[in-house]
């Protein structure tokens, strides 16, 4: 019998992996602020609340046990715009935390690796009498460009400005600040290592394994060049 009921387990927990995701023009998405045709939330999802302030673009696919919420709990007004804007093609990994109380804003084509965490708000620690979860936290907003790549287990902190095509280095902690367009910023914290320029290209350059050619052009084993 038990062997029978952990088969039916696995076989219902499967279903639901393929099956129990939230798409667009369902009940859970109409939920949202907006939620674009093409758009997924993959099941099982670790915690989301404040839909309605919630506005996610089309073709963006959200991971597993993701945390995704408005607000410090469930059933606030938190006014008439959205405080979280995810754009068209993302892909948030599974894992991660998209975390907002004033504003995050990530643009089109922003892709992440798994367990990273962006929130706009963040404990202070001035008082030193008082315990610092008791100390009322500061906000700042946080803005991700289009086309950024923010690598696993990264952590975008407040009032992180990010430009267009970004990248962020796995593990890697975004002081609050603003990045221009193209930096590749790694560390803890984390500090710009390279970045572009119109004139001189990639300061400092690629390696010759960086230019984004195919791994079959660069000698990788076992891959094939795709057709020309």
């Amino acid at each position: 019998m038990a062997r029978l009921t952990s088969w039916v387990a696995r076989g219902l927990w499967g279903w639901l992996r393929r099956n129990a995701d939230v798409r667009a023009d369902t009940r859970a998405a109409r939920r949202f602020a907006a939620y674009g045709p093409g758009t997924s939330i993959a099941f099982p999802t670790a915690t989301v609340f404040g839909e309605p302030w919630i506005a996610l673009g089309a073709h963006t696919l959200i991971g597993a046990d993701i945390t995704l919420s408005a607000g410090m709990l469930p059933g606030m007004d938190l006014g008439p715009e959205p405080l979280v804007r995810i754009g068209d093609g993302c892909t948030i990994g599974r894992g991660s935390h998209v975390v907002a109380h004033c504003s995050v804003e990530i643009g089109d084509h922003v892709f992440t690796g798994p367990y990273v965490y962006i929130t706009d708000q963040n404990h202070v620690y001035s008082d030193p009498h008082t315990p610092v979860g008791l100390q009322w936290p500061q906000d700042a907003p946080v803005r991700i460009g289009s086309g950024t790549w923010i690598g696993a287990n990264a952590v975008v902190l407040p009032g992180v400005r990010l430009g267009r095509n970004c990248v962020v280095a796995a593990g890697t902690v975004v002081r609050p600040g603003a990045y221009a367009d193209h930096s590749v910023i790694a560390g803890v914290p984390g500090k710009v290592v390279r970045r572009y320029d119109d004139e001189a290209g990639w300061e400092p350059p690629l390696r010759p394994d960086g230019d984004g050619a195919h791994p079959a052009r660069r000698g990788c084993p076992g891959t094939a060049p795709p057709p020309d």
